[in-house]
């Protein structure tokens, strides 16, 4: 799971914590992973704009919030975005609808079909619902539904849910179909909403794990937890 393996519990008042937070936990090299029982908005909110990414986890029959700062992260800045030929193609086509928080419930159903091992379910597909239009008393946040349909059918092909923090994007997870018919549509997806973002003036998109090839040939860039801090924060403190 993480180079030891070590996961600590984490209270909205060590968050608060500007000593734990900077000299405990961005500081320590060694975990990344976090568990927490608190699955209320604000807590969730904070979580992410102090640079966490929080999935889930079931441990001992328990259902937990798994917040993660993690060690590295791919950031697309929009200038380095980079287009295949068959993106492109698809692009000057007239068979796809691009939309931002039309149905989510639709993109959370597909997740649930499309990923066998679906950490954004139960309690925290319920929290993720109830952030939807929930105002923080001092962060700028906000779920984003992404998502992409056949004109023609109106099935929606690609998509993800994500959160905008000020004028920062982060995507939590994502699915495309399988059908042959919709190759590259997965890649389609997010090109145009890179454009979006690029459009509506974000600073840049966060895509978390830079693990996954798709990633680099977006664009984006691999930044250590220090560097990428380095340009979080002082956006999201704004």
């Amino acid at each position: 799971m993480n180079k030891k393996n070590i996961i600590y519990l984490i209270s909205q008042e060590e968050l608060n914590n500007k000593d734990i937070l900077f000299n405990f936990i961005y500081s320590n090299e060694k975990s990344n992973y976090y568990l927490s029982e608190d699955f209320s908005k604000d807590f969730y909110i904070e979580l992410a704009s102090f640079g966490f990414i929080t999935t889930s986890i079931t441990l001992n029959d328990k259902f937990y919030l798994l917040p993660e700062i993690q060690f590295d992260y791919a950031i697309l800045d929009f200038e380095n975005l980079h287009i295949s030929k068959k993106v492109k193609s698809l692009l000057n086509k007239d068979s796809y609808e691009f939309h931002i928080n039309k149905n989510i419930n639709l993109v959370l159903e597909k997740l649930e079909i499309y990923h066998k091992t679906n950490w954004l379910r139960d309690k925290y597909k319920n929290l993720i619902l109830s952030l939807i239009n929930y105002k923080h008393s001092n962060i700028n946040f906000e779920i984003m539904s992404i998502e992409l349909y056949d004109k023609n059918s109106q099935e929606l092909i690609a998509g993800e849910i994500g959160y905008k923090i000020n004028s920062i994007y982060t995507s939590l997870t994502g699915f495309s179909s399988s059908d042959k018919k919709y190759n590259n549509w997965g890649k389609l997806q997010l090109v145009l909403l890179a454009n979006y973002l690029k459009e509506e003036k974000f600073s840049f998109w966060n895509l978390g794990h830079p693990y996954m090839q798709y990633k680099f040939d977006l664009g984006a860039v691999s930044y250590s937890r220090k560097e990428f801090l380095k340009r979080w924060l002082p956006l999201i403190s704004n």
